[in-house]
């Protein structure tokens, strides 16, 4: 594609969870793929999700190899990644996250990636459900670290796969990423511990915190553990949700309301 590269890049996926996966589909009819994870039956699955034989599974050298890595890992996991694939990383390559936060996985790739590669923080503001319908104008984040050529990956980002791009710095991310996703997925925590929940007479709003719940309901507990912990600017912001709480729960237990002054113009 014009927008990387002059020939034709190979992308290397490490990490083919589900949003591996939906990585590969995305970016399969552009680029050869190859992919690696620790379980083989994720990998068996690869066949199963785009163009035949335009995405193969590989070792983790033979993907460290490839023109683009995507690192598709839990952020527990990726120090431990980037040491083993450093060595055979070749020159002028690009190195990306996806993770769901920055400033520890950009810290770990300047720390622990060789010099000769590109560093790019990306985090896509979906995942396989908000994308059932497709990605077109959905949000991505991306965080240069280290060369130039993100603007060439957030060209293609906005013109073939027509996302939208937000240009960051992984600090800027992390502090609204703690209120975004931070409350968002408390909240869905505690939706899904109420089950069964009521889907009869239920309310337009009632049905989009439902909606919201349900995009995920079904993330690895690795995404939750990351977006509350790995985010330096998480635990205030989570603090602040439950002290809120608390004093609402006080505010309804001492028989107080608000009173709205309802006046004619």
């Amino acid at each position: 594609m014009p927008f990387l590269f002059p020939a034709h890049p190979t992308i290397g996926i490490l990490g083919f969870g589900a949003f591996g996966r939906l990585t590969a589909l995305h970016l399969a009819d552009h680029f050869p793929i190859l992919v690696h994870d620790v379980n083989p039956d994720a990998v068996s699955a690869c066949a199963s999700v785009a163009t035949p034989g335009n995405i193969r599974a590989a070792d983790i050298i033979n993907v460290a190899k490839c023109d683009i890595v995507i690192l598709a890992v839990p952020v527990t996991e990726m120090r431990a990644v980037i040491a083993q694939i450093s060595p055979h990383l070749r020159a002028g390559a690009i190195v990306l996250d996806v993770g769901s936060v920055k400033m520890e996985p950009v810290r770990a790739m300047l720390e622990g990636l060789p010099d000769h590669v590109d560093i790019i923080g990306t985090h896509p503001l979906f995942g396989p459900q908000s994308a059932r319908d497709g990605i077109a104008e959905l949000k991505i984040a991306i965080c240069p670290v280290r060369g130039r050529r993100f603007c060439r990956i957030a060209a293609f980002l906005r013109h073939v796969l027509r996302l939208k791009v937000f240009v960051v710095t992984p600090d800027e991310h992390d502090r609204e990423a703690a209120i975004v996703q931070g409350v968002t997925h408390l909240i869905a925590k505690v939706l899904v511990r109420m089950d069964p929940l009521p889907a009869r007479m239920t309310t337009a709003s009632f049905d989009l915190l439902v909606k919201a719940t349900e995009m995920v309901r079904y993330d690895a507990p690795g995404v939750f553990w990351a977006i509350e912990n790995a985010n330096p600017y998480a635990g205030a912001v989570r603090e602040q949700f439950f002290e809120l709480a608390m004093g609402v729960r006080d505010q309804l237990a001492g028989g107080k309301c608000a009173v709205v002054a309802v006046t004619a113009e």
